[in-house]
């Protein structure tokens, strides 16, 4: 047994933390899971969860069951909010996707600012190259349908947008909305929160954050920093499930002037009254739409219990462990085989998942899979993302994953 194995074992016998992973599904069958940072493992709370509300709920009390179900979008955003992303009760929703929330935001907070098609100063909304696709792309549709500019700034590709090149984009003072990812989908770069809000407030800009990345990965702290506007998926390190409904944060101030675009009945004030005309319930409440997607909601619940319970200091403190050790084996094992970093190497500056470049990036994650049982992910052009999902990730699969990986390549 080699002298890293070992302290892998021992660092996993130290872990407080170790005990999780035995609330989660996961077959003994020697793959090692590497890919929470896409989807997260089922939580056996939530399997019972979602039988009793299928069998019980909705099995046997049907329709009754609505008066248990009809506050899940702001009963278990709050919990959200106040045990993961440092919001406050009544600043956080669940429900719809990122991308529909992305949108929502984004439409309410150019009207807040006055972004229209009439001549008006403000014409122009900032993010980076690296952001996420789908937040690009919702951007630039907005930006096509009311005559604004999307302008995108180049960020470095490894340590994510910084002050300096947020400012440039910033500087005309022409800026509307700033959108940016606390935690890069691509190299796991953590963005300064406190600073880039700063910087976009003194421009006289709203920003609005995606947190798919960064909840339940690292602490987030949205009412200290100041923000805005969040959304955030929940079948990443939330572990809800594939397809799970997504959150929305609107900062309780904003709340009174901010109207999201998509008028529905669960966002009408006295929704059951049938009234002719939209009247939009105070808070987020209007932010509902439509009927919920109850199973996806109990699920985001039980998955946010168990997050809640581990407690984010020692998810934080595990995570940069596991991503320090990966870090250190990726130097002696894989550098001298032309593997690059394209992680923060700074622990403060980074998330829950590493990235690893190489050229021949794609044939080797598929090589992974399929003949060494290991489970990452590929990011166009030549990345491989190693997820490491504190609450069930252990230091002996980084170990074995990485050593899985050094003899594919030797």
């Amino acid at each position: 047994m080699t002298a890293e194995r070992q302290e892998a074992e021992a660092l996993d016998a130290a872990d407080g933390l170790a005990s999780f992973r035995d609330e989660f599904a996961i077959d003994d069958d020697g793959r090692i899971y590497l890919d929470g940072n896409s989807l997260g493992r089922l939580p056996y709370a939530t399997l019972g969860r979602v039988e009793r509300v299928v069998a019980n709920e909705w099995g046997r009390t049907l329709i009754g069951s609505w008066e248990n179900w009809i506050d899940l979008p702001t009963r278990v955003g709050d919990l959200l909010g106040t045990e993961l992303l440092g919001a406050r009760p009544g600043e956080v929703v669940v429900g719809d996707s990122t991308t529909v929330n992305i949108y929502k935001l984004a439409s309410a907070a150019l009207d807040t600012v006055g972004a229209s098609n009439a001549g008006l100063e403000r014409r122009v909304v900032v993010t980076d190259t690296a952001n996420f696709p789908t937040d690009r792309y919702v951007l630039e549709g907005l930006c096509a349908q009311r005559g604004l500019e999307l302008r995108l700034f180049e960020s470095d590709p490894v340590a994510g947008p910084d002050g300096d090149s947020l400012g440039q984009a910033l500087r005309p003072g022409d800026v509307a909305l700033v959108c940016l990812s606390h935690v890069a989908f691509k190299s796991g770069a953590m963005a300064d929160m406190s600073v880039l809000t700063w910087l976009a407030h003194e421009a006289g800009a709203l920003i609005l954050w995606d947190l798919s990345h960064a909840v339940g990965s690292v602490p987030v702290a949205l009412t200290d920093t100041g923000a805005d506007l969040a959304v955030g998926c929940t079948y990443k390190y939330v572990n809800a499930g594939p397809g799970a409904p997504a959150f929305s944060y609107v900062r309780a101030e904003l709340q009174p002037t901010l109207r999201q675009p998509i008028w529905g009945w669960f966002g009408q004030r006295e929704q059951f009254e049938m009234g002719p005309r939209y009247d939009p319930a105070p808070g987020m409440v209007q932010h509902v739409v439509g009927s919920p997607n109850v199973l996806g909601l109990v699920a985001v619940e039980e998955g946010a219990r168990i997050l809640a319970r581990a407690g984010m200091g020692p998810l934080r403190e595990k995570a940069i462990a596991l991503t320090e050790f990966a870090i250190r084996l990726h130097d002696e094992w894989l550098a001298p085989h032309g593997f690059d970093l394209a992680t923060p190497r700074d622990p403060a500056r980074r998330g829950s998942h590493v990235s690893l470049r190489h050229p021949d990036a794609r044939t080797i994650c598929d090589l992974l899979i399929q003949e060494a049982g290991v489970v990452p992910d590929f990011r166009t052009p030549d990345v491989i993302r190693i997820g490491l999902a504190p609450l069930y990730t252990r230091f002996v699969d980084v170990f074995d994953g990485l050593s899985r990986l050094r003899a594919l390549i030797t």
